[in-house]
């Protein structure tokens, strides 16, 4: 089809005809990039933390009493959570993934002070007593466990400065990053000044407490084999799906039973947690795929009232055309090129609109590029969108007689 007699007719039109390119390009700029933050969202969301879920409570309790002996007191805790019916493995972890809290620490590779261009690599760090690899459900993908003989009680390693850390277990991220082209086991990290750190194990995945991001403290973990007592960290329960609600209710109870004279501070699915955590970020893609929604719906209306209008004030020019041997498909194709041509305008403005929102994303909210992958999604979402958009209009004006457009 000859597009210049559509140019032409696009040309007396000028306000018509860029009020529907700008609402395009409009369109096509805000849904390209927040077609990519809700990727991004979903992404976090479903990012897999390594731990067994669906199978975890967690019971946090806090003293109040500084006279009992906490980590005999968390002994006695842990003997009774083991005992309770459907309990798997029961631990005690400083910290928790999804949880209002943070341990983070720097591991260097080098036992002296780091010069001006190093740095230290920053990481989540947690401690757990014996069971915690169990109970936690993270896959070990090299070397070992920790002993029994390397666990060692929170306040002994407070004791020490710095503290005596005989081995670690670090998260798959961490040993790439800092073993790159040889075995993680059984070389040497440095956290708490010169004394030497053995890595024994690597873990497979093992989130941060507060994951979802991608600064290293986020990406990164190990785990000390140090026993935090009930006043620094979380009991962590495994049990069956199915019986979590009961375990949680009667870990509560074996807990005060052994003191009284203590309050349950946490008593949570760590499934529910995770929920939480996230909510946040359900909330911004629901938001922003509403916003693209209505952004596309209102382009699809503008496109149908413009066409609409074209078609009532071409009656005279469609009838000419139908006189003179126009077919009825060649009138409908012809109102499908005039919507593509402006809806290719609008698509090429957008594409460079996109582009300068990402900058503007990237230096204010430190988000990653735009990639070029969304540039042409978003455009075929338009196109088909016109399309759709201005087949019945078309449709009608195909559909005038000659002899009722020319009368009118």
């Amino acid at each position: 089809m000859d597009i210049f007699p559509i140019l032409a007719t696009l040309k007396r039109h000028k306000t018509a005809a860029g009020l529907i390119v700008l609402q395009v390009a409009l369109t096509c700029a805000i849904v390209c990039n927040a077609l990519f933050l809700i990727s991004q969202r979903l992404e976090r969301i479903n990012e897999p933390s390594g731990l067994a879920e669906s199978e975890l409570v967690v019971v946090g309790v806090s003293g109040l009493s500084r006279s009992q002996d906490p980590d005999a007191t968390t002994r006695a805790d842990l003997q009774a959570l083991r005992a309770l019916p459907g309990v798997k493995s029961a631990a005690l972890m400083n910290q928790i993934p999804y949880a209002n809290n943070f341990w983070g620490s720097g591991v260097r590779l080098k036992p002296e002070q780091l010069g001006p261009d190093e740095y230290a690599i920053h990481m989540a760090q947690y401690t757990g007593s014996e069971g915690w690899l169990q109970t936690l459900g993270v896959k070990l993908v090299a070397g070992r466990d920790f002993n029994g003989d390397e666990y060692q009680d929170q306040t002994v390693a407070d004791q020490a400065a710095p503290p005596i850390v005989p081995a670690a277990i670090i998260n798959a991220a961490l040993a790439k990053r800092l073993f790159p082209t040889t075995d993680a086991v059984g070389q040497s990290v440095y956290v708490y000044g010169p004394q030497p750190i053995r890595v024994v194990g690597v873990v497979e995945r093992l989130v941060s407490p507060q994951p979802g991001g991608t600064s290293e403290d986020q990406l990164y973990s190990m785990v000390f084999p140090i026993r935090p007592n009930f006043r620094g960290g979380n009991y962590l329960l495994r049990a069956d799906p199915s019986a979590r609600d009961g375990v949680l209710t009667a870990a509560a109870a074996a807990v005060l039973n052994i003191d009284g004279q203590r309050i349950v501070r946490t008593k949570l699915l760590l499934s529910d947690m995770r929920t939480k955590y996230y909510q946040q970020d359900v909330n911004m893609a629901w938001l922003m795929g509403g916003v693209c929604l209505a952004l596309l719906a209102v382009t699809a209306f503008g496109i149908v009232g413009l066409a609409s209008f074209w078609v009532q004030q071409r009656t005279r020019m469609i009838g000419t055309r139908r006189a003179l041997g126009a077919t009825r498909g060649q009138i409908l194709r012809y109102f499908q090129t005039e919507n593509f041509l402006l809806t290719s305008m609008g698509i090429g403005l957008g594409m460079l609109a996109a582009y300068g929102i990402s900058l503007l994303l990237m230096r204010s909210y430190e988000l990653p590029r735009l990639p070029i992958m969304y540039l042409p999604v978003g455009a075929m979402v338009l196109w088909a969108l016109g399309q759709v958009a201005v087949w019945a209009p078309a449709r009608r004006a195909a559909a005038l007689p000659p002899v009722a457009a020319l009368r009118g």
